[in-house]
C-alpha cells in the first residue's frame, strides 16, 4: 500500500527558513526533503522557490531563463510583495473605536453590510464598507467574530437549486393572480408563508411555522407539533390577524391544504419556485444561525423562538434604508394593537 504523503498547514517563510532552503538547495537536496527538514508542506517550498527566485529577462537568449535561488534577494521579494498586498481591513484593525462599534454589532448577528449601512445612517465619526468587514473577519484579528455570521462560515458557500415537491391543493390560486402592490412590494400587509422543520435523524414532529412582510421584511414564527393543516393554519392566523394583511404567498406543501380557512387570502408559488417566496426563505436561514438545522425543535421553548424573532426584526437592513423592520411596523401602524409586538419583549428582556 503506498505511503501517504504528510501534509502540514501553510506558514510564512523567514528570513532563516529562506537562508536554510537555499544551502540545502545547493546542496541539491530534492524540494520533498527540505520541505520535511523545514516542517512545512511541499507546496509552500515549490511555491517559494517559483515566485522569488531570481528571473532573466527575456531579451536573454539562454536555455534556462531561471537563475539560483538567492535568501536574500526572495526574502526582498516577498517583503515588497506583502508591503503592497491589498489588504482591507488594516483599518479596522487599527481603530480601536471602529473595530469595538464592528464586534458590538457582530455580536448582534448583524451582517457586515447591516453594520456598514447603519454606520454611515448615524453618522459615525469612522467608516468601514462591508468589503473591508468582510477582508477583517478572514484574518487571523476578526476570525473569531466569523461565528456570529448566519452561515457561520469564513468564506461564502456555493449556491445549489432547491427543488420543492409539488402538492395538490384543493382550489389553488396561482401566484400570478397576485395583487401587484405584494408583487412589487409598493403596498404593505403581503406575506409570505413557510415551515421549518426537525431534523429528520430526530424523529421529531415538531417544527415552525413562519411568515414575512414582503415591504417591511417583518419576520414572526411559532412553535407547531407538526405539519398537520389544521396546526399550521391557525398559527399563520394567529401570527397575522393582528397585523393589517392584506395576502399571503405559500408553497405547495401538504400544510397548506386548509388555506381557505386563513384569515387572509393565499397565493401558490409555481411547483419547483421557491425564489417566488424568497423573503421568508432568507428570513428561515436567518432563523438557522440560532437554531441549527437538523436539531429537535421541541428542545426549544415558545421564549427561545420569540427572542430569536426580536433579534432579527431588530436589526437594520439594507433595502430598508437601514432602518429595522421593527421600525418600520411601529412607523407605518402595521400594528392593529398598541400592546408591544411579539418578540419586543423578549428583545427588552
Amino acid at each position: 500500500m503506498p505511503k501517504k504523503r504528510e501534509t502540514r498547514s501553510y506558514r510564512h517563510l523567514n528570513q532563516q527558513d529562506r537562508d536554510r532552503l537555499q544551502a540545502l538547495r545547493d546542496a541539491g537536496v530534492k524540494q520533498q526533503e527540505i520541505a520535511h527538514i523545514l516542517q512545512v508542506d511541499p507546496a509552500t517550498i515549490s511555491r517559494e522557490i517559483s515566485r522569488n527566485r531570481r528571473k532573466y529577462r527575456k531579451r536573454r537568449r539562454i536555455k534556462n531563463r531561471y537563475a539560483r535561488y538567492e535568501a536574500g534577494r526572495a526574502q526582498h521579494k516577498a517583503y515588497v510583495r506583502r508591503k503592497y498586498a491589498k489588504y482591507q481591513g488594516k483599518r479596522i484593525n487599527e481603530n480601536e473605536h471602529l473595530r469595538r462599534y464592528i464586534a458590538a454589532r457582530l455580536k448582534k448577528h448583524w451582517n457586515p453590510d447591516e453594520i456598514s449601512g447603519r454606520m454611515r445612517r448615524d453618522h459615525e465619526p469612522f467608516y468601514a464598507s462591508k468589503t473591508a468587514i468582510y477582508e477583517w473577519l478572514r484574518t487571523s484579528l476578526g476570525d473569531r467574530y466569523c461565528d456570529y455570521l448566519y452561515s457561520q462560515r469564513r468564506y461564502p458557500k456555493r449556491r445549489k437549486g432547491v427543488s420543492q415537491k409539488r402538492q395538490m391543493i384543493p382550489h389553488r390560486i396561482g401566484i400570478e393572480r397576485r395583487p401587484k402592490g405584494a408583487t412589487n412590494r409598493t403596498r404593505y400587509g403581503h406575506y409570505e408563508g413557510d415551515t421549518m422543520v426537525s431534523g429528520k435523524k430526530t424523529g421529531s414532529t415538531a417544527a415552525l411555522a413562519v411568515v414575512y412582510e414582503r415591504k417591511a421584511k417583518y419576520l414572526d414564527a411559532r412553535k407547531i407539533s407538526s405539519l398537520a393543516p389544521r396546526k399550521f393554519t391557525a398559527s399563520v392566523n394567529t401570527m397575522v390577524k393582528n397585523t393589517y394583511a392584506r395576502t399571503i404567498s405559500l408553497d405547495n406543501g401538504i400544510e397548506n391544504r386548509e388555506h381557505e380557512q386563513m384569515v387572509v387570502p393565499a397565493f401558490f408559488c409555481d411547483p419547483y419556485s421557491s425564489w417566488q417566496k424568497g423573503g421568508v426563505e432568507n428570513g428561515i436561514k436567518m432563523i438557522r444561525a440560532f437554531i441549527p438545522k437538523g436539531v429537535d425543535l421541541n428542545r426549544y421553548s415558545d421564549e427561545d423562538v420569540e427572542r430569536v424573532v426580536a433579534i432579527l426584526n431588530g436589526k437594520p437592513r439594507r433595502s430598508l434604508g437601514y432602518a429595522t423592520p421593527q421600525e418600520l411596523m411601529v412607523e407605518h401602524r402595521l400594528f392593529k394593537h398598541k400592546k408591544i409586538p411579539v418578540g419586543e419583549i423578549a428583545l427588552r428582556g
